[in-house]
């Protein structure tokens, strides 16, 4: 099931990430880096505030570099070995899709054409190695672990619009 594609406001937003460069299909990357991530926050007494999300900052098909990243309270000054940012306040297009995490391009596809239909144009430079996004993202409001049901799984895509 996927909900109509919408424009929303979002606050700014501290994270702490690991940062991938990584080919589709990556599924063999989302293990090892969710492991140094969820082990890292541990060791440092770092609570994530709320749920898992990849963000997408630069794709050259196939090639993408990635932050698997959680949420956090505050900005995390001295992070480590992960990365420490904040998602950019804004307005940005999004689509919630109940279903198997295998469909994800094409919900992502869905809601660049919605985009593309009302003249909405991502925050985002071209360059020689692909293109730079201020923020594009896919949140998991649940994982596996939590709901073993496939047509369960509830993901958000959620890209920055240009202002």
């Amino acid at each position: 099931m996927l909900t109509l594609p919408r424009t929303t406001e979002r606050a700014a937003q501290p994270y702490v990430a690991v940062r991938r460069k990584v080919s589709i299909p990556f599924d063999g990357a989302i293990g090892p880096a969710m492991d140094e991530l969820f082990e890292t926050l541990k060791g440092r007494g770092i609570e994530p505030s709320g749920p898992v999300f990849f963000k997408y900052n630069v794709i050259r098909m196939p090639e993408l570099e990635i932050e698997f990243a959680v949420p956090t309270a505050l900005q995390v000054a001295d992070a480590g070995p992960l990365v420490s940012g904040v998602l950019p306040a804004g307005r940005y297009a999004e689509v919630t899709y109940l279903g198997h995490y295998d469909d994800l391009m094409d919900v992502n596809a869905v809601l660049i054409g919605w985009a593309k239909e009302r003249g909405l144009a991502w925050d985002a430079t071209a360059a020689a190695d692909g293109d730079h996004f201020a923020c594009r993202m896919e949140i998991y409001l649940n994982s596996p672990d939590e709901e073993p049901d496939p047509t369960k799984w509830e993901t958000t895509v959620a890209i920055k619009v240009r202002d």
